[in-house]
């Protein structure tokens, strides 16, 4: 059992993937996907990378040019180890990340409760789905804009050959402070993936 996983009083076993790297669900998100996100939105302020893991997604969220601040429960040798976001009274302007798979749900109501503006999670499409998500989450407090990717995001562990494309659809979904209501459904074009394999 992992305490992480602990998400409506009941706690859910880690699910081990051969990208479990000192800690459950430890997928290094690559670059193109956090960039799209910086060039189609803005956020005043400070930005929390509250799983930041290897520093993937940080490394690019500096390029913003706002202070970014990264911390992680596991030491994976960037940020500050042992940081339980899903516990802490932490706050921040802006909180981005790719949350663990099993702790979206949890990421979720944390990242509302410790924003001040803008909060933007990396999940699955498919989390729009859910009669349970509709009524804790979605009913309540719906996302400001939902930007779906054009192009499949494949996670590989750190050094891995990238190779192959993934077959999950990945979105976006950005909370918005200062956004009137509603849900703005977007999609990126689809130039990131294409754009990084250039520069490799």
């Amino acid at each position: 059992m992992d305490a992480t996983y602990h998400l409506t009083g009941g706690y859910k076993p880690t699910l081990k993937r051969f990208a479990d790297l000192d800690g459950p669900d430890f997928f290094p998100t690559p670059g193109w996907a956090t960039e799209a996100l910086i060039d189609n939105e803005h956020f005043e302020g400070d930005i929390w990378e509250c799983a930041c893991g290897n520093g993937s997604m940080s490394e690019v969220l500096e390029k913003t040019g706002n202070t970014v601040y990264s911390s992680d429960l596991y030491n994976r040798g960037y940020g500050e180890a042992g940081v339980d976001f899903l516990t802490t009274s932490r706050r921040a302007p802006n909180i981005v990340t790719n949350p663990p798979y099993n702790a979206a749900e949890g990421f979720v109501r944390a990242g509302l409760a410790a924003a001040d503006h803008k909060f933007a999670l990396l999940l699955r499409l498919a989390f729009l789905e859910g009669g349970n998500r509709q009524r804790t989450i979605f009913s309540s407090s719906p996302p400001a804009r939902v930007w779906v990717f054009s192009e499949r995001i494949t996670f590989y562990p750190e050094g891995a050959e990238q190779k192959g494309s993934g077959t999950t659809a990945y979105a976006w979904f950005v909370w918005d402070k200062a956004a009137l209501g509603g849900t703005d459904l977007r999609w990126f074009e689809p130039k990131y993936k294409r754009r990084s394999l250039k520069t490799r």
